[in-house]
């Protein structure tokens, strides 16, 4: 113990010693550590994160994707079955006694209108859960009780649980909200329970539940709009905690055979050569400890690229503090030959190195920790910018601290190994003859190979920046077919507000005349959603006369319910027909506009004006007739391709469903999401306009949310805008430290040659050859890194492939672009010291010596 803090004392003496060499390794160690912890604080809080609950590792949940929010008939095109009805659900429970307890809950998270007393009503988010969600998770409550099998019965009194973060930013920690009354959708729930402080919900996500509601409130909520009790309407996730010894194979494989058999029953399935996927369907069972996986499956493969970019950043961090290490030992070869001279032993002077490189690289790693806290909570406020219930947590945790220490530790063992070896083989001779007269460099090779590294690391990063750039340009710059500018989208919830089907008229009425009122309005348009919004509403295309397509054709089509100047609202024009009007009332002919895709997927042959089609069942395929056709715009995702998509009008419901699914949806379309409003030039107080004209309607009708048309566009893409960003910064790191490396190496061969270099220019060597030989070999390290880097960056790319966007994983255009910063980069480090070799006097070098 002695020896070590002897070895630590001599490791500070020598530090201080040389304060710039320590300040410009510790810099260099924190933005490489800084860089590599943030990103695993980002992995760790999302994808190797539990649940907040007792033992999780008994958790699995029956499902394995990211499936949402309400689908019906088969699930998937493989047959992998992972959302459920209710009554699935329940059949799936009862058939598995291996599960101590099976709960469910709701697939998507809605947001609801909340108000307590005589308070403004708030939009919070809610999750339907069954009565067992709790006890299931093992969890317990903060205040109150939580919710129990009791709650979740039709004659219960309906009762709600509310999150320890809501209690106290949206009831200010107000102990008497338990048993107390709120308003959710109107309807009163009694507050039983305040759920634990670290209890977040069932998901990592940045809509976190604000409160949960047993599932049997459903319809009480929801009314005629209920999905509760449809049996082909699956909407729920079941998770579930396994008896100890349960063998999880056999246990899928059961509940597949389930699964298949609960289908064979159900008409829904049978029919239209249905029978013939049922043997295809199958559950998979996976660990649900993390919860619902949904965040972790979309941004998964984004975090890993990162953490793979970011330890190459801290590869070529780790060369370029080898390289100062290495000629920092060189200058200090003749003090090591003196004490070896002097008795010391090698295996003392390779501690002393070492402990001087680990005590360097945990300075590093505590300073890199400040910079792995500011940069994890930038990429989240980057990542996430409108969240609002976010349950990533950036802060240091236990695992990031000791993820941190050991990458310094281990940074410090590989950066100080080769220092270490070359400082312990100093001979005593040396000491003798001087450092600068040594025979032979020891360390030349050393660094020139460490320089070819972080060249064709650095083109790699360099690379994979221009590509994920070129991706996000094209993303952001594609044709979505809609205009943006000046226009606003207003979301709000009428349901929320207490309206009921037969009151929706009027209110829309007077929400139009209203909004069209104000001042530089050129267009309103009400609508169940907009454009690019995030939601999808699908049903399946029959035309008229044709059979019903079977559970593999292609007959699916994304639709939405409107007002007439909806498509002059979003800048599309009528390409044929005529749009949506006035006239087409609830006791006109039900008719649509379809787009562009519509006609080519469904009438590719046939004028499709007067045709006319249907929805999912053959006895409904002439029910609404085509008016008009539209340009095509991105409705949906726009990383896809544009999608069929059909529009119908406001005021028009079909009465004629038969299927209690199909009426419930109907119903369900009529209370409208979105509201947009294009002014004719840029508007000031916007926000503050839209707010009041809309409580001047009714003050219960709640904003859930208002932005630009603009903002909404740009919102589908913070994450490749953050990828693209990190990206293009950790490529500009290790360029900068390819650059540094590449000077320091040549700058420390200029010093040690300086009398070679002298004695050649005294025998008539020209500056210009001094300078060719100096940037020759400059430019041979890297061109000899460039030769390794190319097919580094082209594998690169092929990885990468999934997280681009018109772009091919081979991109000469972003590979030459590399090549040439990093050649250019490479040049200018390498010139400056070769110009200072030629500028050299022989007889003043001749005299150093």
């Amino acid at each position: 113990m002695e020896t070590l803090f002897q070895d630590l004392r001599y490791a500070l003496t020598q530090l201080r010693k040389a304060p710039g060499f320590t300040i410009t390794v510790v810099i260099t160690l924190a933005l490489g550590i800084g860089a590599t912890t943030a990103i695993f604080t980002l992995v760790h809080g999302i994808l190797l994160r539990s649940l907040p609950v007792a033992d999780p590792a008994r958790l699995y949940r029956i499902g394995d994707t990211d499936d949402c929010c309400v689908n019906g008939g088969f699930v998937g095109d493989n047959g992998d079955f992972d959302i459920f009805s209710y009554d699935l659900y329940l059949h799936l429970k009862n058939s598995a006694p291996e599960f101590e307890e099976l709960a469910a809950m709701q697939a998507g998270q809605n947001s609801f209108s909340v108000r307590r007393g005589n308070a403004l009503a708030k939009s919070l988010q809610g999750e339907f859960v069954s009565g067992n969600y709790f006890s299931t998770l093992g969890l317990g409550v903060f205040l109150g009780r939580p919710l129990g099998e009791v709650d979740d019965t039709p004659a219960s009194a309906p009762a709600t649980v509310v999150s320890y973060r809501a209690w106290q930013t949206e009831f200010a920690g107000d102990a008497s909200l338990v048993g107390s009354t709120i308003f959710i959708q109107a309807k009163p729930f009694t507050v039983v329970g305040v759920a634990p402080p670290s209890f977040f919900g069932d998901r990592v996500t940045d809509v976190a539940a604000d409160f949960w509601m047993p599932l049997a409130t459903e319809p009480y909520v929801h009314g005629p709009n209920s999905i509760l009790h449809h049996a082909d309407s699956h909407w729920l996730y079941p998770l579930g905690r396994v008896r100890p010894g349960t063998n999880v194979g056999a246990l899928q494989a059961k509940l597949s055979a389930v699964l298949r058999q609960w289908m064979s029953t159900r008409a829904a399935y049978t029919e239209i050569g249905g029978a013939a996927e049922i043997p295809k369907q199958h559950v998979m069972i996976v660990p649900g400890g993390g919860g619902i996986q949904n965040l972790q499956l979309e941004a998964g493969k984004g975090l890993r690229m990162l953490m793979a970019l970011s330890a190459v950043v801290l590869l070529i961090a780790c060369a370029n503090i080898a390289n100062l290490l290495l000629a920092r030992a060189t200058t200090r070869r003749a003090d090591m030959a003196l004490r070896t001279a002097l008795g010391a032993g090698r295996r003392r002077l390779i501690r002393q190195v070492l402990t001087e490189c680990v005590l360097l690289s945990c300075i590093g790693g505590l300073t890199g920790l400040a910079v792995a806290y500011a940069g994890s909570h930038t990429i989240l406020a980057l990542a996430f910018p409108d969240a609002k219930n976010l349950t990533i947590d950036a802060s240091p945790s236990l695992p990031v601290l000791g993820f941190a220490f050991l990458v310094s530790l281990l940074t410090g063992i590989l950066f100080g190994t080769a220092p270490a070896w070359l400082s312990s083989h100093a001979q005593p001779s040396e000491a003798l003859r001087g450092a600068n007269r040594s025979t032979r460099d020891r360390s030349s090779l050393p660094q020139k190979t460490l320089v070819v590294m972080q060249a064709s690391l650095s083109l790699v990063l360099l690379a994979g920046a221009m590509l994920m750039s070129k991706s996000l340009a094209k993303l952001e710059h594609q044709n979505f077919g809609v205009a943006t500018a000046n226009r606003y989208v207003l979301q709000f919830d009428p349901e929320g507000a207490g309206y009921t089907i037969e009151r929706l008229p009027a209110l829309y009425k007077e929400m139009e005349d209203r909004f069209a009122a104000l001042p530089g309005v050129a267009n309103v348009a009400l609508a169940l959603y907009s454009p690019l919004q995030g939601d999808n509403w699908g049903d399946c295309i029959i035309q008229q006369g044709h059979p019903a397509p079977g559970p593999n054709s292609k007959c699916g089509a994304t639709w939405d319910r409107v007002s007439p100047h909806f498509l002059d609202a979003v800048g599309v024009p009528i390409v044929r027909g005529r749009g949506l009007t006035e006239q087409d009332t609830a006791t006109s002919q039900l008719v649509a506009v379809v787009n562009q895709a519509f006609v080519k997927r469904f009438f590719p042959n046939d004028d499709p004006i007067g045709k006319h089609f249907g929805i999912d069942f053959p006895q409904y395929s002439g029910i609404y007739e085509i008016v008009g056709v539209f340009a095509a715009f991105k409705m949906n995702n726009p990383r896809d391709p544009i999608r069929p998509v059909f529009l119908r009008p406001l005021a028009q419901r079909f009465t004629g469903f038969q299927e209690p699914e199909m009426i419930t949806g109907e119903t369900r379309s009529m209370f409208i999401n979105s509201v947009i409003l294009n002014f004719n030039a840029p508007q000031q107080n916007v926000d503050s306009l839209i707010r009041r004209t809309l409580a001047g309607i009714d003050p219960n009708l709640t904003v859930a949310d208002l932005r630009s048309f603009d903002a909404q566009v740009v919102g589908n893409f913070n994450q490749e805008r953050l990828i693209a960003r990190l990206t293009s910064l950790f490529g500009i790191v290790a360029l900068i430290l390819a650059s540094v490396g590449l000077y320091g190496v040549t700058s420390y061969f200029v010093a040690r040659r300086t009398s070679e270099i002298g004695v050649r220019m005294a025998l008539g060597a020209s500056r210009s050859s001094v300078l060719t030989m100096v940037l020759g070999g400059a430019l041979g390290q890297i061109l000899l890194g460039l030769g390794l880097g190319i097919p580094a960056a082209l594998l690169a790319g092929h990885l990468m492939a999934s997280q681009l966007y018109g772009v091919g994983s081979y991109d000469p255009l972003a590979l030459l672009s590399a090549t040439f910063v990093l050649g250019f980069c490479a040049a200018i480090a390498g010139f400056v010291p070769a110009r200072r070799a030629a500028s050299i006097e022989p007889m003043e070098a001749l005299r150093t010596e």
